[in-house]
């Protein structure tokens, strides 16, 4: 017998029809779940994690220990490439990342297209006026060349917040990666002190059942999207300064992304997210 998820289930009010109709299986099939202590498949037990707001491994302890090896391989397995600087990623990835993600070409053109198609584009730049940006400047000794170089990428993209599907955001975050997403792709760039981002390993990974990496990088970001002020092409909405912010909310579905969220070195590519809606 599972008490604990007879007991969540007793308190949540969630009928076996009702969790049976969320993990897609018949009531018989939870039945035997709660009577038996049978372990369901994943998809199934996440779904049920999720409607009864608890840890699967609370609800099936046995999980955890046999989940452990598998997490440790999987992990293992979503390291696709590991680049010794993001200019060695080679530039026939990013083409082909960006189109399998449904993007192309000319930023602002592909962007534009991919926005009309009913693409979700979301683009985070570092807040030129935030101190977590002086900051990074005087690491990096870039002379307080950084924020002119935020801005000036920023001139690129002041006409897509006009286009539906397509929001910017400016963020005041410490960032210790930039992040290029792409559905299941994320390209993740470390930042080593007093380097700048393009000077350090690039890892490419592609997430993958049961592996944590991809999803902790992605992860992140949406932490620091959650924290962005939105920005319309001329101003912010709420000022940065000074705020280092802390982090976000996740959503549930595919990702097309490219480029992440820093605005560094006036790289268009690092200050990119799209997501598929």
């Amino acid at each position: 017998m599972n008490e604990r998820l007879r007991t969540a289930m007793l308190r949540h009010g969630v009928a076996m029809e009702d969790l049976a109709e969320v993990c897609g299986v018949e009531p018989k099939t939870v039945e035997r779940w709660i009577n038996t202590g049978r372990v369901p498949h994943r998809r199934h037990r996440w779904a049920a994690a999720k409607k009864l707001s608890a840890d699967e491994t609370y609800l099936w302890p046995d999980v955890l220990e046999s989940s452990q090896p598998q997490k440790s391989r999987a992990s293992r397995s979503e390291l696709v490439e590991v680049f010794p600087d993001r200019a060695s990623v080679p530039r026939e990835l990013w083409l082909r990342l960006m189109v399998e993600a449904q993007e192309r070409l000319d930023v602002l053109v592909m962007l534009a297209a991919a926005a009309e198609r009913g693409v979700s584009v979301r683009l985070c730049f570092g807040d030129p006026a935030a101190q977590a940006v002086e900051i990074r400047d005087r690491e990096e000794g870039l002379g307080g060349t950084l924020a002119a170089k935020i801005r000036s990428s920023l001139t690129y993209y002041k006409a897509l917040p006009d286009l539906d599907n397509c929001e910017i955001r400016l963020h005041a975050i410490t960032l210790y990666a930039s992040l290029f997403r792409y559905d299941d792709d994320i390209l993740a760039n470390p930042h080593a002190y007093g380097e700048p981002a393009s000077a350090n390993p690039t890892f490419h990974f592609r997430r993958l059942d049961g592996g944590v990496i991809a999803d902790h990088y992605m992860t992140s970001f949406e932490r620091v999207w959650a924290e962005a002020q939105p920005w319309s092409g001329t101003g912010m909405r709420h000022s940065h300064r000074g705020r280092g912010g802390p982090h976000p909310s996740a959503t549930q579905t595919r990702y097309g992304t490219v480029g992440v969220a820093h605005g560094k070195d006036g790289d268009r590519r690092d200050t990119l997210t799209v997501r598929r809606s």
